[in-house]
């Protein structure tokens, strides 16, 4: 079993935490969308939305986060490896889906300075000219990420859209908030794939230095973060990067847009 994934992409951290929950060996593959990989052309032949996770078991490749989590769940049924997660039910599947309707580009790049994330928009626009350029026969499909990149300029710019995606946010949490005053966990007393989709999120919040504003003002959703950062699978998922995005959280945003720019003039 293949994963294409990137360590800092909340999706590919909700299907590792899945794997690393069920003990299911697999070969990792590092893509990194701040270099371009995700726009390569043998990666947009197998998976032409470049987005990022990509799961491959043999011939069968699955791009949908939901997709790849249920397909591991069942793999682990199969192979009996399940020993310290609960399996799935109805209730576990609506708290995913309740939690991926939530799209966390908008938030995050509105919580980031616009001089670097129109920095990033242009990057990546001139990746995929690159790249229609040495494949033809994909011109189409690149076409599609480049109207893809102006899409969420234009979206950055609504403060419609802006508020709608805080507030949906809200939501969730405020949902999570009550149901974790009847329960452990989101679906009940014990863990499950429900759990392993939310993690990142709060790690994500954290990263943004949100924390007391979106974790901080819910007691429960405190203690419930407090407990799973305690888990393995969080330790070497999420854990061992965090501690580097906390110390360098102001120095990354330079850092990073550095490196970018380097890249960038390659193309």
């Amino acid at each position: 079993m293949q994963l294409y994934h990137h360590p800092y992409s909340l999706d590919s951290q909700k299907v590792r935490l899945a794997l690393e929950e069920y003990g299911i060996d697999y070969t990792s593959h590092h893509v990194n969308p701040l270099t371009g990989k995700n726009m390569e052309s043998s990666f947009f032949r197998m998976n032409p939305s470049a987005k990022l996770p990509v799961f491959q078991n043999g011939s069968q490749i699955i791009f949908n986060t939901i997709d790849i989590i249920q397909y591991i769940e069942r793999v682990a049924l199969v192979s009996s490896s399940i020993n310290n997660i609960t399996t799935g039910s109805r209730e576990v599947e609506e708290w995913m889906h309740k939690i991926q309707e939530w799209n966390p580009k908008i938030f995050t790049l509105s919580h980031i300075p616009e001089k670097y994330h129109l920095f990033v928009s242009k990057f990546i626009r001139r990746v995929v000219i690159a790249r229609m350029a040495e494949s033809p026969d994909l011109a189409s499909v690149y076409h599609l990420k480049l109207r893809d990149a102006y899409d969420m300029e234009d979206k950055l710019k609504d403060s419609n859209i802006l508020k709608q995606s805080e507030e949906q946010l809200v939501r969730l949490l405020d949902e999570v908030e009550m149901q974790l005053s009847n329960s452990a966990y989101l679906a009940g007393e014990q863990f499950t794939l429900a759990d392993a989709m939310l993690i990142p999120i709060l790690a994500h919040i954290m990263l943004l230095n949100l924390e007391d504003e979106y974790i901080g003002s819910r007691p429960k959703i405190s203690e419930y973060w407090n407990k799973v950062k305690h888990r393995p699978s969080y330790r070497k998922v999420i854990g061992r990067y965090f501690v580097g995005w906390r110390k360098y959280r102001t120095l990354s945003k330079t850092f990073c847009f550095i490196c970018i720019r380097t890249v960038l003039r390659r193309y």
